[in-house]
Parts: C-alpha cells; sequence; structure tokens
C-alpha cells in the first residue's frame, strides 16, 4: 500500500523515485544502519542498489511499497517508511518497515511515520493485524513498534537473522 501524497504533522509521504538514491546512499555509509542486519551486500553502491530494486520490484507486483519520507520545512528526504507484503514463518502478513537517514534518527519521525502507516493500513482494511520484524539486538527499532502500539509476539529467523516479530491488531 504505497502512501503517495499522504502528510504527517511534519513529514510528506510519496513514492521513491530514482532520483532519490544518490540522497539514500549516506545510510549505507554508517554502520549503524546496517550492523543488525547480515546477509547485505558489504558494498554500498551495491546494498544501495538492491534496495531500491526491491522497492520498484514491490511497486510494480503491488506487495506493499516503501514511500519516501520528505520533511515539509525544507522538503529533504530523510527516511523510508511503508507497507510491505512479507512472508514469515510460512505466512503471508502486512509488515510497517522503516529505515531513516543517520542525521535524522532520533527525533520521531520513524514512530511519526509508521504510526500514520499503521493508521492507514487499519483505515483501509489491508489486514486485521501488522507486523513489524526486528533483529533482536535493534533496540532503537524496537522503541518506535512499542511506541507504534506493536507487543513482541515472538522470536525466530528471517533471512537468516535472529528477529522478533511486533505485531498490533485494528481495535474494534
Amino acid at each position: 500500500m504505497l502512501l503517495d501524497g499522504h502528510t504527517t504533522e511534519r513529514l510528506i509521504l510519496r513514492q521513491v523515485v530514482k532520483q532519490d538514491f544518490i540522497t539514500w546512499m549516506p545510510f549505507y555509509d554508517d554502520p549503524e544502519s546496517t550492523r543488525y542486519w547480515e546477509g547485505l551486500p558489504h558494498d554500498k553502491l551495491q546494498a544501495c542498489t538492491d534496495q531500491f530494486d526491491r522497492i520498484f520490484e514491490r511497486y510494480e507486483n503491488k506487495s506493499g511499497g516503501m514511500n519516501a519520507l520528505v520533511l515539509k520545512k525544507d522538503r529533504c528526504l530523510i527516511g523510508l517508511c511503508g507497507l510491505l507484503l512479507q512472508t514469515v514463518d510460512g505466512i503471508e502478513e502486512w509488515e510497517i518497515g522503516y529505515s531513516l537517514l543517520p542525521k535524522f534518527r532520533g527525533m520521531g519521525y520513524a514512530s511519526e511515520a509508521a504510526i500514520y502507516c499503521k493508521e492507514e493500513a487499519f483505515k483501509n482494511r489491508l489486514a486485521k493485524s501488522l507486523i513489524s520484524i526486528i533483529h533482536v539486538d535493534n533496540k532503537p527499532s524496537q522503541a518506535v513498534a512499542v511506541r507504534n502500539g506493536m507487543v513482541r509476539e515472538k522470536e525466530t529467523i528471517y533471512k537468516e537473522n535472529p528477529v522478533y516479530i511486533y505485531r498490533v491488531f485494528q481495535s474494534t
């Protein structure tokens, strides 16, 4: 579910475009961005290329997608957040995924975007529950999930990484 053109208090959500690639590259310069995930290419250009290929493939396949997060005040790209169709332990579910450029972390932007994605998914009856797949050592992302009303449901292996599955149910 792409939220192109939607806004929050401080953010504009829009479709990712090829021109965002250069702006997103610093994500891979920061060791904190990738320290929690095994299996990513060591070459930052390849890692960013792979991520953008997956983003555009999801758009084509209508399997969700990351939205570019743009600050309203200066129109700069600060991160990605979206609803992604994922298969975890053989079950297909909608995930809220989020990543921010290093200099924009710790300011509440990930929580603001993730909460908005959750609200839109439930408003549009996308699913009765949503998950976030988070590495067991990634405390900052776990905190975002908790602020989004999610609870840790289980620990499992996802793409050869130990992860927690956080879940939130639509309230009735």
